[in-house]
């Protein structure tokens, strides 16, 4: 005949042989004294579920209760109780023994934030010598997931169907290994989103894949490049481009005779960037430099609805190599729908890419060299961290 378990407090105790029956030899629960355990509540409802308990008594002058009446009463009692539950039992069958990730239960030490439900342990591992595979966070398709405290974690999303997808993310920068230092003594024209660089060297495009070539089959001008807002801004706050004109959006010349110094001109683009898509510049020009001092060729992410794509060792344009990320630039408080973040790793994964976010909070935005006190030169200091995310099957 199986135990019956008794709820006291948020926890369900079983008598009797329980130690040996459901701790020592499948990883459920925590010793008490003697034989006795201790269940969580979704730990109890799975041996329920799986009729090891013959019921559970809700009060000391009630009869023991079955699984779908206990499971009502727990979701009404505990938060989030029936995805975790599903989120439970599915790791469970897959082979893995868990934890709940709080006090006195065994995991309770191993989760790295309030906010993980579950620790799963190498398969085969309990929870007395087992090392932590998987700190699970439990979310259903409607809740948002803060990105700042997702590093480290997985995500198991439980959606309107009860169907779980599992995500993995992770801490860590982009690295790359491109060898190009751009020239500095480049000159172009702001236009309206964009910089023409009229007579740019060769390199500039087919060693450090700066810009687009301005070509045509019956082109008559060589050496124009097309430089985006992000890129043209980054060369001038370090001093390699300089603007002998910028016009503005009306289409007149705005500017003033002679040539803009190369501050002047960061200051220009980064204006017109302001101009064009608000603060949102500021961080994709902040993550754009950070990619480029990493060694990293960032590129337009726009076909797949991202904000750049990297390219990690570019030798030459002529002899590319498959880009390997997606990057999203977000603010450091950016919250995800798991829909959206379920959207941008899908989408990553069929071009055969890696998602990932740069968490981007931007300062004052002025170069330290600009001794300018108007606050509207090149944001060239702000807080990046990386975070990649990807599908996984546990």
């Amino acid at each position: 005949m199986q135990p019956t378990g008794h709820l006291r407090g948020d926890a369900v105790r079983v008598g009797g042989d329980a130690r040996q029956r459901f701790y020592d030899a499948r990883g459920y629960g925590r010793p008490l004294d003697g034989n006795e355990i201790a269940l969580s509540r979704v730990e109890a409802a799975h041996l329920l579920f799986r009729g090891d308990l013959s019921g559970i008594t809700l009060s000391d002058d009630s009869d023991p209760v079955g699984f779908e009446r206990f499971f009502v009463a727990s979701a009404a009692a505990a938060d989030r109780f029936a995805v975790r539950f599903l989120v439970y039992s599915d790791l469970r069958d897959r082979g893995f023994y868990l934890s709940p990730a709080r006090e006195p239960w065994p995991g309770g030490d191993d989760a790295p934030s309030d906010a993980v439900d579950f620790v799963a342990y190498e398969r085969g591992e309990t929870p007395d010598t087992g090392n932590v595979k998987y700190p699970i966070q439990v979310v259903g398709e409607r809740e948002s997931v803060a990105a700042a405290e997702l590093a480290g974690r997985t995500l198991a999303v439980v959606d309107e169907e009860s169907d779980i997808t599992y995500f993995a993310a992770e801490a860590g920068g982009i690295e790359g290994a491109t060898d190009y230092e751009p020239p500095s003594d480049l000159t172009g024209v702001l236009l309206a989103d964009r910089v023409v660089v009229w007579d740019a060297p060769e390199d500039l495009y087919e060693r450090g894949f700066y810009g687009r070539p301005l070509t045509g089959r019956a082109a008559d001008v060589e050496g124009a490049l097309q430089l985006s807002l992000v890129e043209a801004a980054s060369l001038a706050a370090d001093g390699r481009l300089s603007l002998s004109a910028s016009v503005g959006d009306d289409g007149e010349d705005d500017a003033d005779d002679g040539t803009a110094t190369a501050l002047d001109a960061a200051a220009l683009v980064v204006a017109r960037g302001r101009d064009v898509e608000g603060e949102r510049f500021d961080r994709r020009l902040a993550v754009y430099r950070r990619l480029r001092a990493a060694d990293a060729v960032p590129k337009t992410g726009f076909k797949f609805g991202a904000d750049f794509r990297t390219y990690l060792d570019v030798e030459t344009v002529e002899d590319l190599p498959h880009s390997e990320h997606l990057v999203r630039v977000v603010g450091p408080d950016h919250e995800f729908s798991p829909r959206e973040l379920s959207l941008d790793v899908r989408l990553a994964g069929g071009v055969r890419k890696e998602m990932a976010f740069a968490l981007t909070a931007v300062g004052d935005g002025r170069p330290a060299e600009s001794g300018g006190d108007d606050g509207d030169d090149a944001p060239i200091d702000a807080d990046v961290a990386w975070l990649s995310v990807d599908r996984l099957t546990p």
